[in-house]
């Protein structure tokens, strides 16, 4: 069983934990993810390392209410167990040899960023940040953020905080000032993800995506997690929990990606309400 050493609200739908496992965390890089259940009789769902103090052996992991098993995972408060916690798995975030990167992150995407972005600026690089939200109420991590870059924009699609419009908008803003990094790397949804590369593209910097799709063993061998990339002209298929869950943007068939992820909506919304009203009838 791993304890919840710490538990906290960062807006009403986004929950950060640090959970007590120090073989992972003796382990654990940026860009590595992990996979629990919450109980024995629960699913397996993956969820990005967004931090890990080897130390104390923690592990901090930072999660969206979207479906039954985060809802469950929720209710769960500091000193309660969860069953499994496995990992770290897939490769980290290649970092070796940047010197300024541009970090683009898109709502609960800046908590996978953030480890990647801190990670930079303890190797002495210069770090960029540009990060995204629907609106205030939905802000995470913003003085985390800042306190790793050299210049940081928070951008809201209402412009109820920062300025008003999408990530790209900056970032279009820096490659017609003649801007240049060594490396782009931009995590959060996959449509967001899919127009940072395109307005990358002119510019030929290297462009790095985090790919989060349905997983279920973590091994590459249920093949859920299967994207389209497209290498020399032929189309490869990749599995993001061995292969990844970095790829280059470039490459990525973002529209089958996005095609595939929506497969499953209607049947988390269903989970969720059902498990919402379980929940609600132990009251």
């Amino acid at each position: 069983m791993y304890q919840i050493i710490h538990k906290r609200s960062l807006n009403p739908t986004v929950t950060l934990m640090d959970i007590h496992a120090p073989l992972v965390a003796r382990k654990a890089k940026a860009g590595q993810f992990i996979i629990l259940r919450v109980d024995e009789e629960g699913e397996r769902i993956p969820l990005t390392v967004a931090g890990y103090d080897r130390e104390a052996g923690t592990v901090r992991i930072i999660f969206q209410i979207v479906g039954a098993t985060t809802e469950k995972l929720n209710r769960k408060n500091q000193g309660d167990c969860i069953s499994d916690f496995v990992g770290p798995l897939g490769r980290p975030t290649d970092l070796e040899g940047k010197k300024k990167v541009c970090i683009v992150g898109g709502g609960v995407g800046c908590a996978i960023a953030l480890p990647v972005a801190q990670a930079l600026h303890e190797m002495g690089a210069e770090v960029t940040s540009v990060i995204g939200f629907r609106s205030k109420d939905l802000l995470i991590l913003e003085e985390e953020f800042r306190a790793v870059s050299k210049t940081l924009t928070v951008m809201t699609d209402d412009g109820s905080y920062g300025r008003k419009g999408n990530v790209c908008v900056p970032l279009n803003e820096m490659f017609a000032a003649g801007e240049t990094f060594d490396e782009i790397i931009t995590i959060g949804p996959l449509i967001m993800m899919k127009f940072v590369v395109e307005a990358a593209r002119p510019t030929g910097i290297p462009c790095t995506v985090s790919m989060n799709p349905i997983m279920i063993d973590g091994t590459g061998m249920c093949g859920g997690c299967r994207l389209t990339l497209l290498q020399d002209g032929k189309r490869m298929t990749k599995f993001a929990c061995v292969d990844g869950p970095d790829f280059d943007g470039y490459q990525v068939d973002f529209d089958e990606a996005m095609s595939r992820s929506r497969m499953y909506f209607p049947f988390e919304r269903k989970k969720h309400e059902d498990t919402c009203n379980l929940f609600k009838g132990d009251n």
